[in-house]
């Protein structure tokens, strides 16, 4: 019954996750806040959707410890410089071109990702934690040093 349950349980959406953390935050809107952490949610962010658009003034976000497979929808956050995806289902660095620019820390162990494909275009990239991985061929790796 509690696999069912499980199964049958629908996503916390980014909307309503946010909405979450302005209750617990207060006074404080999540358009306005530096850092937002919306990690180990119940039951847990499966999507980065549209709404991480209204995060504008972010510059740390982290979705750490959820379900999301894709990343994506990172318009919007023009300040972004440090994200956490650790401990998620991410198999691939695809979707990180909105926040190229500015992006300067990622944190992205725990996940799927055997390829390093998509991750030249973080321009200002300093920090990459990405610890227990899938990826197998250490000439991956080669791809940093044009960073």
């Amino acid at each position: 019954r509690f696999a069912n349950y499980c199964m049958a349980a629908k996503g916390t959406t980014i909307k309503d996750a946010v909405s979450q953390w302005e209750t617990k935050h207060e006074g404080t809107k999540a358009s306005e806040a530096k850092e937002i952490k919306l990690m180990g949610m119940y039951p847990p962010i499966e999507k980065m959707d549209a709404s991480l658009s209204t995060l504008t003034s972010c510059e740390h976000l982290s979705l750490s410890t959820n379900m999301i497979e894709k990343i994506a929808n990172l318009n919007g956050l023009k300040h972004l410089k440090i994200l956490s995806l650790a401990r998620n289902n991410i198999r691939s660095l695809t979707g990180l071109e909105a926040v190229g620019e500015t992006l300067e820390q990622l944190w992205i162990s725990y996940n799927n990702i055997d390829k390093l494909k998509g991750i030249n275009v973080l321009k200002k990239l300093k920090v990459l934690y990405m610890s227990n991985n899938s990826v197998k061929d250490w000439p991956e790796f080669e791809k940093i040093k044009d960073l």
